[in-house]
Order: C-alpha cells, then sequence, then structure tokens
C-alpha cells in the first residue's frame, strides 16, 4: 500500500475537510399558525400546506 512522501501540515489537512461539516436545516414558518416547519412540507401542528388543510389534527393530544 502507498504511504506518503511528506507528512501533511495541519492546516493542508484541515483545508481539505472544510466541506465535511453539517448545516442546520432551514427553517420557515407556516402562514396560518405561525409555527416552525421545514419549506415545501406540511406544517405538522395544523395540518395546512400552501393555504389548503392537507391532514386532519386532533386536537385531544
Amino acid at each position: 500500500m502507498p504511504l506518503p512522501k511528506y507528512k501533511l501540515s495541519k492546516s493542508r489537512r484541515d483545508k481539505r475537510r472544510t466541506h465535511q461539516k453539517l448545516d442546520a436545516p432551514g427553517l420557515s414558518t407556516c402562514s396560518q399558525c405561525g409555527e416552525t416547519k421545514l419549506p415545501h412540507h406540511v406544517c405538522l401542528s395544523c395540518g395546512t400546506y400552501k393555504g389548503r388543510t392537507v391532514i386532519e389534527i386532533e386536537e385531544g393530544k
């Protein structure tokens, strides 16, 4: 197996790893109830998507 001929510095090693990070998901607010939700998804608190009721949410929970 090949081995590195020269030692890589920490800064050169870390430059290669700059894109290996986690990003926080982008959140938007629901236009009906104001709760935070994922964009382009049904709101889980009120069950609406683009102003229309898509799923019925039970209030007894």
